[in-house]
């Protein structure tokens, strides 16, 4: 006798094939780390908090690829900049195209607009989080978003752009970040509701993939803060005893300011004059100052780099925010300074200022002016403000952005420059080339 099959019932059919969507029998997962495989369950956002190195940029655009092959539909994948959607997210070696299985000169990529169209109808569009508003418009069916903890828009490009336009199917986002105490990723994290998954690493747990010597050096800093957050991944509060806190800087935030409502605008250097492994970055600050006396900080182009190349990161700062003025601190280099900007930009308008004293008694005054909110960072600035939170006055860091910024609010005191209501500041000391102390309030 012949033992005959039926046909299952179309419901166990459909069921299959949805399970087969949601849980596709993919490559990548075989390969994946536990860790590394998205979660089960009705979750909404799936939150990889890891630490340099762990494979999250890898997790994130191979769990975007299977969802834009399973489901067609049109899903986003948002970096921290232009630059870095398209050098990480989409070509870096664990980007999109190598997880679709695509060369950069496939036709399916359109590199100039970051577009990746697939056969079966979804596309994947790129955005950066420093145009929050490119991202308005599209209805999606799910998103990456790469280093989110570091983006300068961070509200405008989450809460009112990508949020709005999760509005297809069941949208689904994942985020892969190394974690800094901005409030979103706190908000995320304290939820309760399920909506949120959390995925924790280390650099160590993907140490098959690394560098053995790499992984000899990242060992130096266990037990640091730097360590903890940086290579262990972990989500940290404020340093105490750091002068500036994350309370003490948001709440003034603003999302953007016209250039024509600000009086002046400079550009503030502490500069490194050797760019060796271990050498200091070199602080570029950019801040202003509107006729009412309320300072501005602007952009943050710090980099690490030799002195011809940060000189001429300075001059693009100055142009960019057309800045009347570059503060450069002398202390480390004296002329030399002068003559390496000169050498790019021989017009440009300089002032060498030199600090008479220590690190923190010249930064009090402009933690004063914070702490009247008189001080708005437009957008977010997450090294920067890293620095200000974590720094502790006698450590031995150089806190290289902070020096800039201070040096670019002393230098747009309302005692050099007319506003409307003009405040009396002093020489600390009664030296004429001491840092401005406020007298009233700024």
């Amino acid at each position: 006798m012949t033992a005959t099959l039926s046909a299952p019932p179309p419901e166990f059919l459909a069921a299959a094939k949805l399970l087969a969507e949601r849980e596709p029998d993919s490559a990548w997962r075989r390969e994946a780390r536990a860790e590394q495989l998205p979660p089960t369950g009705s979750w909404f956002i799936w939150l990889i908090l890891g630490g340099r190195g762990f494979g999250k940029t890898w997790a994130g655009s191979h769990w975007l690829a299977e969802q834009a092959q399973a489901t067609p539909g049109d899903y986003a994948v948002i970096g921290r900049s232009e630059q870095d959607t398209r050098e990480t997210c989409i070509e870096g070696s664990s980007g999109l195209l190598r997880a679709l299985g695509l060369q950069r000169s496939s036709p399916q990529y359109r590199r100039g607009t970051g577009q990746i169209r697939l056969s079966n109808g979804s596309t994947i569009y790129a955005y950066s989080a420093e145009s929050p508003e490119s991202t308005r418009g599209p209805n999606l069916s799910g998103a990456w978003c790469d280093e989110l903890a570091a983006w300068r828009f961070l509200s405008q490009t989450w809460d009112e752009a990508l949020m709005p336009a999760l509005r297809i199917g069941d949208p689904r986002v994942v985020v892969t970040t190394t974690p800094r105490p901005v409030p979103l990723l706190r908000e995320l994290v304290s939820r309760k509701d399920g909506s949120v998954v959390i995925t924790r690493g280390s650099t160590f747990d993907n140490a098959a993939h690394l560098s053995a010597r790499a992984l000899a050096e990242f060992r130096r800093y266990e037990g640091t803060r730097i360590g903890r957050q940086e290579i262990m991944g972990e989500l940290l509060d404020d340093v105490e005893g750091a002068l500036w806190t994350r309370e003490l800087i948001e709440p003034a935030r603003v999302s953007k300011i016209d250039r024509e409502a600000l009086v002046r605008v400079v550009v503030a250097v502490d500069p490194a004059v050797t760019a060796g492994p271990k050498s200091d970055d070199t602080g570029i600050v950019v801040a202003g100052i509107d006729k009412d006396g309320k300072g501005y900080v602007l952009d943050d182009f710090t980099c690490h780099l030799p002195p011809d190349k940060w000189a001429k990161r300075v001059m693009a700062a100055r142009l960019k925010w057309k800045a009347d003025r570059v503060i450069a601190e002398k202390n480390n280099g004296g002329m030399l300074v002068e003559s390496v900007m000169r050498t790019v930009d021989p017009s440009m308008p300089i002032t060498l200022v030199h600090a008479s004293i220590g690190k923190a008694p010249h930064a009090e005054p402009i933690l004063a002016v914070y702490e009247q909110a008189k001080v708005a960072h437009v957008g977010a600035f997450p090294e920067l403000e890293d620095e200000m939170c974590t720094w502790v006055p006698g450590s031995r860091t150089s806190p290289d952005r902070l020096d800039a910024l201070v040096w670019a609010l002393s230098e747009l005191s309302p005692g050099r420059v007319k506003v409307s209501a003009p405040v009396a500041f002093r020489r600390a000391g009664g030296s004429p080339n001491g840092p401005m102390q406020q007298r009233a309030g700024w």
